[in-house]
């Protein structure tokens, strides 16, 4: 027999905390989204010799950029594509979230732009999320196209993303990519918009501000190199009797059609300061935005990510891959924004990360045909032995953040 990996996904073997947030060293910044093996090597969140993560850094810069100017410059590319002949001018993914509700709104309302939005739904709306949703197109006044993807297909990709990369969002967030550039291509649509900038996650600063034109996300040259949720299309064609119409809704769009219409994809982040919890303000007083009646499993906050039943889920895979919960990313955030001390969020961390997703866990099970029982023994599967020791007949982190 062979020995096990000690360190998975190419993760650091040494865990460092950044000394400003909670975030650790183990966050990857991206993923190779179609990817077929399990350890392909990540990015992962730099944090540099003084203890500070790129997510910190970025929010230090933050508060010295000048957005006066940053506006103008928003200010001069809108000018070059708003339109006045009724048409669209630029496509804004989004599913009635805070942040897809504070990017759209202000763009119409305040900038004067005709925004077509586009949805590529959650799996299994939340009852809240699916109000939000409604309220974003009628009480904001939006046009908008949802795409109403094959569930069974999306429920079997699904499924193969948490046996084979212990990660269920990797169909919807490929698809989720993919949609708005393709709803660009189609309509004639020459300006996409996203919201948030990566940077303010720990995704490489670099990588964020410039134009997202060239991204390979968005583009595919062969169609071989390709996998959804671990398995590669000539595997999902053979083995599991999907068609090419069955998976080319997640596929990207070809590279020439992107550079030859000359699409332009920004993120609205590098150009107005983002503050996340603004921008749950913001969509509360313009389009009646709920927050959840209940604590959102896994953190303690009640306005992020839930219109999908599956998001907990999500987070709760990224704890057991890589140490780091729900409560880790919010408070990291909360903490770079100056609405929570260091302190706090350590006291928050070691509450509520790594709470199971109860609540949704069993109906999500059913939806993509996978027994209880297999993903907790998944659980264990995925789990980097730099990370986890088993103490008893329980599982607990070898280092924690304080």
């Amino acid at each position: 027999m062979g020995t096990e990996t000690k360190v998975k996904y190419g993760l650091p073997e040494k865990i460092v905390f950044c000394k400003r947030c909670v975030m650790s060293n183990q966050r990857p910044t991206s993923s190779v989204e179609f990817k077929h093996t399990i350890n392909t090597k990540h990015r992962v969140m730099n944090i540099d010799a003084e203890g500070i993560c790129d997510a910190c850094r970025y929010a230090q810069r933050k508060e010295q950029i000048d957005w006066k100017s940053r506006e103008e410059q928003l200010v001069k590319l809108l000018d070059k594509y708003r339109r006045h002949d009724g048409y669209y001018d630029c496509v804004l993914p989004g599913s009635g979230g805070k942040d897809s509700v504070y990017a759209s709104h202000i763009l119409k309302y305040k900038y004067g732009m005709h925004p077509l939005t586009v949805t590529w739904p959650p799996i299994i709306y939340t009852d809240v999320g699916w109000k939000n949703f409604r309220n974003w197109l009628y009480v904001g006044g939006l046009d908008n196209i949802s795409f109403n993807y094959n569930a069974k297909v999306h429920a079997l990709l699904t499924k193969l993303a948490i046996e084979n990369l212990f990660h269920p969002f990797q169909p919807f967030i490929i698809g989720q990519k993919n949609f708005p550039p393709k709803i660009a291509l189609k309509y004639n649509i020459p300006l996409v918009f996203y919201g948030e900038n990566e940077a303010e996650y720990g995704n490489p600063i670099a990588d964020n501000e410039t134009s997202l034109r060239d991204k390979s996300y968005h583009t595919m040259e062969h169609l071989s190199e390709v996998c959804l949720g671990g398995v590669s299309i000539k595997e999902l064609f053979e083995k599991y009797k999907l068609t090419l119409n069955d998976v080319l809704q997640y596929l990207p769009v070809q590279a020439d059609d992107f550079k030859k219409n000359e699409i332009q994809v920004h993120y609205l982040g590098y150009y107005l300061k983002w503050t996340p919890q603004e921008a749950y303000y913001y969509a509360v007083e313009h389009t009646g935005f709920q927050a959840n009646p209940f604590r959102t499993e896994g953190t303690y906050s009640k306005y992020n990510s839930l219109d999908d039943k599956i998001d907990g889920l999500q987070f709760y895979t990224i704890y057991i891959k890589f140490g780091i919960g729900r409560t880790t990313y919010e408070a990291s955030q909360e903490i770079r924004n100056k609405h929570l001390t260091r302190e706090e969020g350590v006291a928050l961390v070691k509450k509520f990360d790594g709470e199971f997703p109860e609540r949704y866990f069993k109906e999500v099970m059913e939806y993509i045909g996978m027994k209880p029982e297999h993903f907790l023994k998944l659980c264990d599967k995925f789990r980097s032995p730099h990370l986890w020791e088993k103490s008893g007949n329980k599982w607990q982190l070898k280092h924690k953040v304080d």
